[in-house]
């Protein structure tokens, strides 16, 4: 399937809610020229780490992006970068900086010896693994004003999606 069309497919499921907005946290580290996309194509966009970051850091950086159907930038990530883990989606009624502050909470994790580490849920290979693992409660925590995410499976012509009501994740699998 031609990008233009991946992109089409794709968006059919991101855009199909009235009413709500879809962002993408896309991964610096796994997009050559993430930064110059966002300067050349301006979509409403905030780096999840704060403060001012070295040139080298900035480049790798987590990037939380609104889309809006049919721009160029939708098109480019949904086109191009659908299968590539470039990163994940989520729509929700939410503005962009209350988005920033929700998905900054989960950057740094600990482990058992107190240590943090980085957490990587923006890649979609982590979050479809890392999703049915947790309790109701972490649920409750890492979906916060997020309705559902949207993440490429394994093979490129599957997305899921994933809901939570209640205490329950429902999981869809959806092709396209």
């Amino acid at each position: 399937m031609n990008s233009e069309k991946m992109a089409e497919a794709i968006g059919r499921h991101l855009f199909s809610e009235e009413g709500m907005h879809v962002y993408a946290v896309l991964d610096g580290a796994s997009i050559k020229n993430l930064r110059p996309k966002l300067y050349n194509l301006r979509p409403e966009h905030v780096c999840l780490y704060r403060g001012r970051l070295e040139p080298d850091m900035a480049e790798v950086a987590p990037y939380l992006v609104r889309l809006e159907q049919g721009s160029a930038f939708a098109q480019w990530v949904l086109g191009d970068g659908w299968g590539k883990h470039w990163g994940i989606f989520a729509v929700t009624r939410a503005e962009l900086n209350p988005l920033r502050t929700h998905f900054r909470r989960f950057l740094m994790v600990h482990d058992s010896d107190g240590k943090p580490l980085y957490f990587r849920y923006y890649d979609p290979r982590v979050l479809r693994v890392y999703l049915p693992t947790c309790t109701s409660q972490e649920l409750k925590t890492v979906f916060g004003p997020v309705e559902s995410f949207l993440v490429e499976d394994e093979d490129k012509r599957t997305a899921v999606r994933f809901r939570k009501a209640v205490d329950t994740l429902y999981q869809e699998t959806m092709h396209v």
